[in-house]
């Protein structure tokens, strides 16, 4: 049997190994190597410089609640950019919302798009809706470039290496802060509570600042580290669970994995997780109390 082998927690002593039938595909992009597996227990892997990226098997976990989530709590989301989610799974989850009348991809590398269209139609198939416009261009310099334009926006991120480095900074907050409109909706791709609690302190060093809500939720993903993932739920006026309006799920058809009752319960946190969030936000709202 051959093995695929993620490393990117290798020097924190961890590492997670697939089984695979064969590679489907692999192409160098001029950002990073892309890689298609088929997998013994999880279909087709998506692989991004040796990191793994999707699967068939549990994609919909997390494409769905970067999603819904943020779409089921703003009133009238008609306008969503996306920033990087190549692999087209966050575009096909939102075209499910009747009342977006546009989105904005904005994908550094056109290569994962051409792949997926490719070799992962399932994921893909919402780049063929007319409402759904592309640009191949660095997310951070384009939402720079925006103002007061989106209801909501979605930063569907890698891990904070590489390409996607630039997307866990303080100026891009602002940026996307500026690109919304005055009542408008962030969601941001925020890391494993388990394993990456640098990387969330670092956010909230600054997130909380720039937007009046900030909330942390997560879902369940068998094939990432730690087997969850969390998300930034940022907000100019709008609260993840006050304003949640569930009626929106019944027009949302067939869904994998988000309900009402996973929406309410993404934002129950472990009790250690809750008392580090609780303790970094209140000492950045005990600094801000006394700079004032």
């Amino acid at each position: 049997m051959e093995w695929f082998e993620e490393q990117l927690e290798v020097e924190k002593g961890r590492i997670a190994k697939f089984a695979v039938n064969r590679l489907v595909v692999s192409r160098q992009s001029a950002f990073q190597k892309i890689e298609v597996y088929d997998t013994v227990s999880f279909g087709r892997m998506l692989v991004h410089d040796q990191v793994v990226m999707a699967t068939e098997y549990d994609e919909a976990h997390y494409h769905e609640m970067i999603a819904h989530v943020p779409l089921c709590v703003h009133p009238a989301p008609t306008k969503v950019l996306v920033i990087g989610g190549g692999d087209g799974g966050t575009v096909r989850e939102i075209m499910k919302h009747g009342r977006v009348e546009m989105v904005h991809v904005c994908e550094i590398d056109e290569a994962v798009v051409d792949i997926c269209l490719e070799y992962f139609p399932s994921l893909s198939c919402g780049f063929s809706d007319p409402r759904v416009h592309c640009f191949f261009e660095d997310g951070a310099a384009f939402v720079a470039a925006r103002k007061n334009e989106y209801d909501v926006i979605i930063v569907d991120s890698s891990d904070p290496i590489g390409p996607a480095e630039g997307l866990f900074q303080e100026q891009f907050y602002q940026n996307l802060y500026e690109a919304l409109r005055d009542d408008g909706v962030l969601v941001t791709q925020s890391e494993s509570f388990h394993y990456h609690r640098a990387t969330i302190g670092n956010l909230l060093s600054f997130a909380p600042r720039i937007f009046p809500v900030y909330q942390y939720y997560f879902t369940l993903v068998p094939t990432y580290p730690s087997g969850t993932i969390g998300f930034s739920f940022c907000s100019k006026r709008y609260d993840a669970l006050e304003n949640f309006e569930p009626g929106h799920i019944l027009k949302l058809g067939s869904l994998k994995y988000y309900n009402e009752a996973i929406h309410r319960a993404a934002f129950v946190l472990p009790e250690s997780f809750r008392i580090f969030l609780d303790e970094i936000l209140a000492y950045k709202n005990l600094s801000a109390h006394m700079e004032n």
